[in-house]
């Protein structure tokens, strides 16, 4: 949620300003706005609505500074109007601030403010620390209109941080200061692009392709002192610490459009190159298993673990409901699946031998780091999944495994879903191996999962018939996605596609619960979407699409390539290929998310950017 960028060189600052603005609009927001100094001028422009809007109003309102900061506001504290976009500004105008995260005491420290006769602009709770800026600066003063020094601004700063509670990723900028930049954070990520004569502030990576491949990511509680030619990173209240720089490994054409018309659909092509990618240097012939280097435990450690629970929200807890019966299968051992924001509130019992996967695309998940530090605290080991490097999670665990999926721009999540499948698929290899798989059952495992590549790419061919069934269901309103056993988790993750994108009520069930009470909503203008390729259940979720038929409800059923048994039931029919059982789900999404995709299109939804939703949840 949110977004943040800054700019101090010798360039204008707008157009990359208004370039990463661009780059983060998959984070989801509702207004956007900028600030640059040009020498003591400060031009602040704010708007309502998409980035085109700011864009119309800078071409006409002057911005010639080579130093300044922007966002994307998700509201939160207040409704989605001009007055609550950041920027915002301190009461004496020299001091402007953009902030992701939520400040907890914010209406203790307005009221505080508000007593001593501080007026505020917004609702906001960012503007409690412009204005707390504001103050911290004017006590240290002895004349007020006095230009302020590089120090009395870190020192304001780090005097406003000791009294906020919650969260926080902000860039402030000082009408007296044209060559300075201060960056903090806790909670909420911020990362520094190192470029020549010049630097970048952004909330991600993304709109520093193409501009630096030098990175640094700042860890909580660190402080950075930006200049075009210099970067000092200290900690809050404490000394400097040396700043580690890395490469920025993203390319310029893994986050542009290129030929295709939303980032959701070139995301859905991208899966067979994303699940190798997963996959690369991991399977290992010569012991017949996968391998994590990141996992920061020995296998003797591994061995020991009696119970793995799987924490996760939206997209990726339906990833770890699938988690739970890949290792089961594999591994036989226990797993419980919670939803995260159900987990950091909850005592549950976890003996000395439980181990804690925390599964998150962007890493910056607050409801997932809530419940993996509580976990932590509580001293288990903690592992994260995450597509994200540096992002907060993947600082914050023991260990964990990279998903390599690249950037994923579409709030939707679909390449993304599909690595964290394939990497718990290869974690229940990994613990099988250590507790009871053969050598032969592992080299099997590991011949299926590179042949998953090809089959999803197979899969994707079936694009143009989803379309047309696209077509005739575009104005349904209402849904049933029904698979069982390892395909009830994809019957999950469907439904939530079609919810996310196109705001058509969907729900997800085993197909046997079918009969429990849903089976009450179907009727003629309800379509009941199958999973029900081959396998072991296969028998037993015909029956159940059989019951829907018998009560004239119409079926979409994505089944095995050549089942004419299924195709003279169902009144669409998806064809995708044969695959293991314990794999055929990361093949049967696909057309799910592509049924998600042409619904919402048809419906004039925009699909990259769903009302209301973020791709990183930084709130609670």
């Amino acid at each position: 949620m949110c977004g943040i960028v800054g700019y101090i060189g010798g360039d204008l600052a707008t157009p990359f300003l208004l370039e990463g603005l661009r780059r983060l609009e998959y984070r989801g927001y509702d207004s956007a706005g900028v600030a640059s100094l040009d020498g003591s001028r400060m031009a602040v422009t704010r708007a309502v609505g998409r980035i085109e809007r700011l864009a119309a109003r800078l071409e006409s309102e002057e911005h010639l500074g080579s130093i300044g900061i922007g966002h994307t506001r998700w509201a939160t504290h207040g409704a989605a109007t001009e007055q609550n976009a950041h920027p915002h500004l301190g009461g004496r105008g020299r001091v402007a601030i953009v902030h992701n995260g939520v400040i907890e005491n914010h209406q203790q420290l307005r009221q505080q403010l508000e007593n001593a006769g501080v007026t505020f602009q917004s609702e906001t709770d960012t503007e409690v620390i412009a204005q707390l800026i504001e103050q911290h600066l004017g006590a240290s003063a002895e004349d007020v209109d006095a230009a302020v020094t590089q120090e009395q601004l870190v020192s304001a700063v780090e005097a406003t941080l000791k009294r906020l509670q919650g969260t926080y990723g902000l860039v402030v900028m000082c009408r007296d200061l044209p060559d300075l930049l201060v960056a903090a954070r806790l909670g909420s990520p911020l990362v520094v692009g190192v470029g020549r004569h010049e630097h970048f502030i952004a909330s991600d990576a993304a709109p520093l392709v193409g501009h630096t491949e030098k990175i640094v990511y700042l860890a909580d509680r660190q402080l950075a002192i930006v200049k075009a030619d210099s970067l000092h990173v200290r900690e809050q209240h404490g000394g400097r610490v040396r700043h580690q720089v890395e490469r920025l490994a993203v390319e310029s054409e893994e986050v542009d459009l290129g030929d295709c018309p939303h980032y959701m659909l070139k995301e859905i092509f991208e899966q067979p190159d994303s699940l190798r990618n997963a996959m690369r240097g991991r399977l290992d012939d010569n012991d017949a298993t996968a391998v994590f280097g990141g996992l920061n435990l020995r296998p003797q450690q591994l061995r020991q673990i009696d119970r793995i629970v799987l924490t996760a929200c939206g997209t990726s807890w339906h990833a770890a409901l699938l988690g739970e019966y890949l290792i089961e299968e594999l591994a036989r051992i226990p797993v419980e699946v919670e939803y995260a924001s159900e987990l950091r509130y909850r005592n549950p019992p976890m003996d000395n031998q439980t181990l804690l996967f925390a599964i998150t695309q962007s890493g910056e998940t607050a409801d997932t780091l809530a419940a993996l530090r509580e976990v932590k605290r509580k001293g288990h080991p903690t592992l994260a999944i995450c597509n994200v490097i540096g992002s907060s999670i993947a600082q914050e665990a023991d260990g964990g495994v990279y998903l390599h999926a690249g950037p994923e721009i579409g709030v939707a999540s679909t390449k993304a879903y599909t690595s964290q499948c394939v990497v718990l698929a290869m974690l229940a290899l990994y613990f099988g191996r250590l507790r009871h798989l053969s050598f032969e059952q592992g080299q099997a495992a590991i011949e299926q999962l590179r042949a998953l590549p090809d089959q999803v790419a197979e899969a994707l061919r079936a694009n143009d018939q989803v379309r047309r069934i696209a077509e005739r269901y575009k104005d349904c309103a209402n849904f049933l996605y029904l698979g069982r056993q390892f395909n009830f988790p994809t019957a999950l993750e469907g439904a939530l596609k079609l919810k996310e994108i196109s705001y058509v009520h969907a729900e997800g069930y085993p197909a046997a619960e079918m009969k429990h009470g849903p089976i009450a909503l179907v009727d003629s203008s309800t379509p009941s979407v199958f999973i029900i390729p081959r396998g072991s259940v296969y028998d037993k979720v015909m029956a159940n699409l059989e019951e829907v038929k018998a009560r004239g409800g119409p079926v979409i059923a994505v089944c095995s390539e050549g089942d004419d048994r299924v195709a003279d039931l169902a009144d669409d029919v998806i064809h995708v290929p044969d695959a293991p059982t314990w794999l055929q789900p990361i093949v049967s999404i696909v057309p799910l998310q592509m049924l998600a995709y042409h619904i919402a299109l048809l419906r004039g939804c925009d699909v990259d950017k769903p009302r209301n939703l973020a791709k990183s949840v930084t709130v609670e």
